[in-house]
C-alpha cells in the first residue's frame, strides 16, 4: 500500500465485522479509496468487533478491536490484529487479550520499541511481543479495580468502569489514560507504573478523557466532570511537560465547547495535534452523554502558546447536514491537511472524508460507497518511526566495533551510549550493522 493512508472503521455493529479502507488522496486517476484491504488481501480473514484503534509501528499495522466478532458477523476475527503494512498480510490474530481467557477488551496500541507494543484494555495495559506475536504480561498497577465481567450492554459492569484508554510516549516514558485512576506514567524499560496523577488536581472527583502531544512534545489532557464515562467534558485541559512531570491547568471560556470524551462507548477521542504548527485540534458540540460520545458540528483549533481556543468549522450553520463522525479526526503529519470522517446521521449510508488545510478550509472530499462505516480514525505510515519490518533488522556479533550516531543528514552527533541524543530518528552504525532508531 503507498501514495495515501489507512483508515479504520467500526462498521455496522450487529451485522458485520470492522473493516479497514486506504484513501489515496491525490491518485492522478482518482482511483482513491481501495475497500475493506484486510479482507481483500486475506480471504476468510477478517477485524473483530469495534476496532477503535491502530498503529502503524516497524513496518506493520497493530489493529485493536473490542471484541473479536461482532454479534452479526460469520467469521470470527481478533481483538488482535496485526499484519503487513504495506501488503496487509495477516501475521498474526489474537482473539484474547488476557492470556487466561477472561474478558478483556481491546482499546488501544502503543508502540514501545521494536520489540514492544502496549494494548490498552478494559483491564489494564498489557505487554506485546513483536518476535513472538503474544501477549506476555500485564503492567502492574494499571489493572481494572473492577474486576473483569459485565455484558458489553451493561452499562453498570467492570467493562465500562476502570478501563485504560489513549496512550502517548513521550520523553522515554509511556503515559496513559485509566478511567478511575488519572494519567498512568510507565517506564517502559521495566513496564511499571512510576507515578500516578489523579485528576483531583483539576477538580474533586475530574476523570480524564485522553491524551495528545503537541508538535514540541508537551502533552495536553482533556478532561471529564466525573469517572462514570457519562459524557461530560470539562472546560479544563491539563498541559503537561513529561521532562519535569509539571503540570498546569488551563480553563477554558465559558464560550468555548471542551474536547468531548467517551468511555462509556470508548473511543481515542476526536483530539489531536498538529506535528508542524501550534495547534490542537478537536470536535464538539453542545451535547451530554451519548449525543457528545458520536458526533460533533464544531471543529475547534485551539493555539498552544497564546492558549486561545477558535471555531474553524461550524457544520451546524453550513446547513448540509454534515458532522464529524466518532473519533474520525487527525491531522496528517507531513502535509499538516486533516482529514475527517463526516456522516448525516446514524440511519444514513452516505459518509465523505473530508480533507481540509490548517485553517479547516475544504480542500476536497472523498464520497464513499454506501454502507454503514462509522469511521474510527485514520492511521498514517508516516507516523512510524520504523519503517522496516522487524523482520528486516539483522542482529550481528560484532560487538567490539565502536557505536556511531548519525543525524538523517549524515553528520555524526553523538558518543557511544547516546545519552546526549535529543528527541528525534538517527542512525546507529556499529562495525557493519546499520540501524534507525527514534528517541523521544
Amino acid at each position: 500500500m503507498d501514495g495515501g493512508f489507512f483508515i479504520l472503521n467500526e462498521d455496522w455493529y450487529g451485522h458485520q465485522n470492522s473493516t479497514i479502507n486506504y484513501l489515496r488522496p491525490d491518485d492522478p486517476d482518482g482511483v482513491y479509496w481501495d475497500y475493506r484491504v484486510f479482507q481483500s488481501r486475506n480471504p476468510g480473514k477478517e477485524l473483530g468487533c469495534t476496532a477503535q484503534h491502530g498503529i502503524a509501528w516497524g513496518g506493520r499495522l497493530y489493529l485493536i478491536a473490542k471484541q473479536e466478532k461482532d454479534p452479526g458477523a460469520s467469521i470470527v476475527g481478533a481483538r488482535i490484529t496485526v499484519c503487513d503494512a504495506k501488503t496487509m498480510e495477516c501475521l498474526a490474530q489474537l482473539t484474547e487479550i488476557d492470556p487466561s481467557g477472561k474478558r478483556c477488551d481491546g482499546r488501544g496500541a502503543c508502540g514501545v520499541s521494536l520489540e514492544k507494543v502496549y494494548i490498552s484494555s478494559s483491564n489494564g495495559i498489557w505487554i506485546f511481543d513483536t518476535r513472538s506475536l503474544t501477549i506476555t504480561g500485564q503492567i502492574p498497577g494499571t489493572e481494572n479495580p473492577n474486576g473483569t465481567g459485565g455484558a458489553t450492554t451493561d452499562p453498570s459492569g467492570a467493562l465500562y468502569k476502570g478501563q485504560c484508554g489513549t496512550m502517548v510516549p513521550a520523553d522515554g516514558l509511556v503515559f496513559a489514560a485509566h478511567q478511575q485512576s488519572g494519567l498512568l506514567i510507565i517506564d517502559p524499560n521495566t513496564d511499571r507504573v512510576i507515578k500516578t496523577i489523579s485528576m483531583d488536581v483539576v477538580q474533586d472527583g475530574a476523570g480524564i478523557g485522553s491524551i495528545v502531544k503537541d508538535r514540541t512534545g508537551i502533552l495536553w489532557i482533556s478532561t471529564d466532570k466525573n469517572i462514570r464515562g457519562t459524557g461530560n467534558p470539562l472546560r479544563k485541559l491539563v498541559r503537561l511537560n513529561p521532562k519535569t512531570l509539571e503540570y498546569t491547568i488551563v480553563t477554558l471560556p465559558d464560550d468555548v465547547l471542551p474536547p468531548n470524551n467517551s468511555w462509556y462507548a470508548w473511543t481515542p477521542d476526536a483530539f489531536c495535534a498538529s506535528a508542524k504548527q501550534d495547534y490542537l485540534y478537536w470536535r464538539a458540540n453542545s451535547g451530554k452523554g451519548q449525543a457528545a460520545w458520536f458526533n460533533g458540528v464544531y471543529l475547534y483549533r485551539f493555539n498552544t502558546v497564546t492558549q486561545k481556543a477558535e471555531v474553524i468549522r461550524n457544520f451546524k450553520e453550513e446547513g448540509a447536514g454534515w458532522s464529524i463522525y466518532g473519533c474520525s479526526l487527525r491531522v496528517h503529519p507531513v502535509t499538516d491537511e486533516i482529514y475527517m470522517s463526516l456522516y448525516q446521521g446514524n440511519q444514513k449510508t452516505t459518509y465523505i472524508t473530508r480533507r481540509c488545510d490548517a485553517d479547516g478550509n475544504t480542500i476536497k472530499d472523498y464520497p464513499m460507497i454506501a454502507n454503514y462505516w462509522f469511521p474510527s480514525l485514520p492511521i498514517f505510515t508516516e507516523d512510524d518511526p520504523y519503517p522496516l519490518t522487524v523482520s528486516d533488522i539483522t542482529i550481528d556479533d560484532t560487538t567490539s566495533a565502536p557505536v556511531e550516531y548519525y543525524n538523517l543528514q549524515g553528520i555524526r552527533v553523538a558518543a557511544e551510549d547516546g545519552s546526549s541524543l535529543p528527541a528525534g530518528v538517527y542512525i546507529r552504525r556499529q562495525g557493519t550493522h546499520t540501524s534507525k532508531i527514534l528517541v523521544r
